[in-house]
């Protein structure tokens, strides 16, 4: 990977994390590309190379990571279609609700046999936290998913998925995820006020609870039930507390919750591959 080219195309977010993240690795900032309408804010940022001409910043790249919204993917997919590139590079698609499929045509159709692998991260790559779920197009080499992998690892845990059509769920599940527990520690904190601690001690220990929590499942081989049960004494406050959120129906509102999610991936999906 360290002698690759990656241009990114898009300075939002996201690339701004894969980039620190590659730089925090090692990775030579002079083989870092960024492509952008408007690149002076990342020019205090990272000491790489800018670009406002995406066709100038992807000549001779090894990768390119599509780093859109993906309302104007489309147009920027065509533009690439009509670059002569001296080499078949890798595309890395972070742009939610576009297909493999939907991609490949845009960039030119499938017998230019173009390897490209879809990637859904989510917002915690802004603190290299990010579960990331990727999948390859079926001209993608070995190397070239070890590649991907290696890029998405820069801000955290990756995993591959074989069927594209789970990439709608997991939309739902981890793309969309850091929104529920957001929620839930709103509703943590705001709790705890109700009873009458002070906001500042609230936060502090809803914020800290939560991180507690997911470190022991993390660094835990058990599952979260199995988990759960260890730290509900029979009779216990946990014990009442938990029974009260299941008889709300807490199973059923995340069931929907992500079904809704889920169907919403897949309407965008077909919304934007009619382009």
């Amino acid at each position: 990977m360290k002698n690759s080219i990656i241009t990114f195309i898009g300075g939002g977010n996201i690339a701004s994390c894969l980039i620190g993240g590659l730089i925090k690795t090692g990775f030579d900032t002079g083989k870092l590309r960024i492509a952008d309408p408007h690149p002076e804010p990342l020019a205090s940022q990272f000491a790489v190379r800018r670009y406002t001409d995406n066709l100038t910043a992807i000549d001779g790249a090894d990768v390119i990571v599509l780093a859109v919204k993906p309302q104007i993917l489309t147009e920027i997919a065509k533009s690439i279609a009509t670059a002569q590139l001296p080499k078949n590079p890798l595309f890395i698609s972070i742009a939610a609700g576009i297909g493999i499929t939907d991609l490949e045509r845009w960039l030119g159709g499938t017998h230019q046999k173009l390897p490209i692998v879809r990637v859904m991260p989510n917002t915690a790559a802004l603190v290299q936290s990010s579960a990331s779920a990727l999948c390859a197009g079926q001209y993608v080499s070995d190397a070239q998913r070890e590649l991907a992998e290696n890029i998405l690892r820069a801000v955290g845990l990756t995993l591959w998925v074989k069927d594209e059509t789970q990439m709608d769920a997991i939309t739902a599940l981890s793309g969309s995820g850091p929104a529920y527990f957001f929620l839930m520690m709103e509703i943590l904190e705001k709790a705890g006020i109700n009873l009458g601690l002070p906001q500042e001690s609230a936060r502090l220990l809803t914020l800290q609870t939560a991180f507690g929590a997911a470190k022991m499942a993390l660094e835990s081989n058990e599952d979260a039930a199995t988990l759960r049960a260890r730290v509900t004494s029979k009779g216990g406050t946990t014990e009442q507390a938990i029974n009260v959120l299941q008889a709300g129906g807490m199973q059923k509102l995340f069931d929907d919750a992500l079904q809704v999610a889920q169907q919403r991936a897949i309407n965008l999906s077909k919304q934007f591959g009619e382009q």
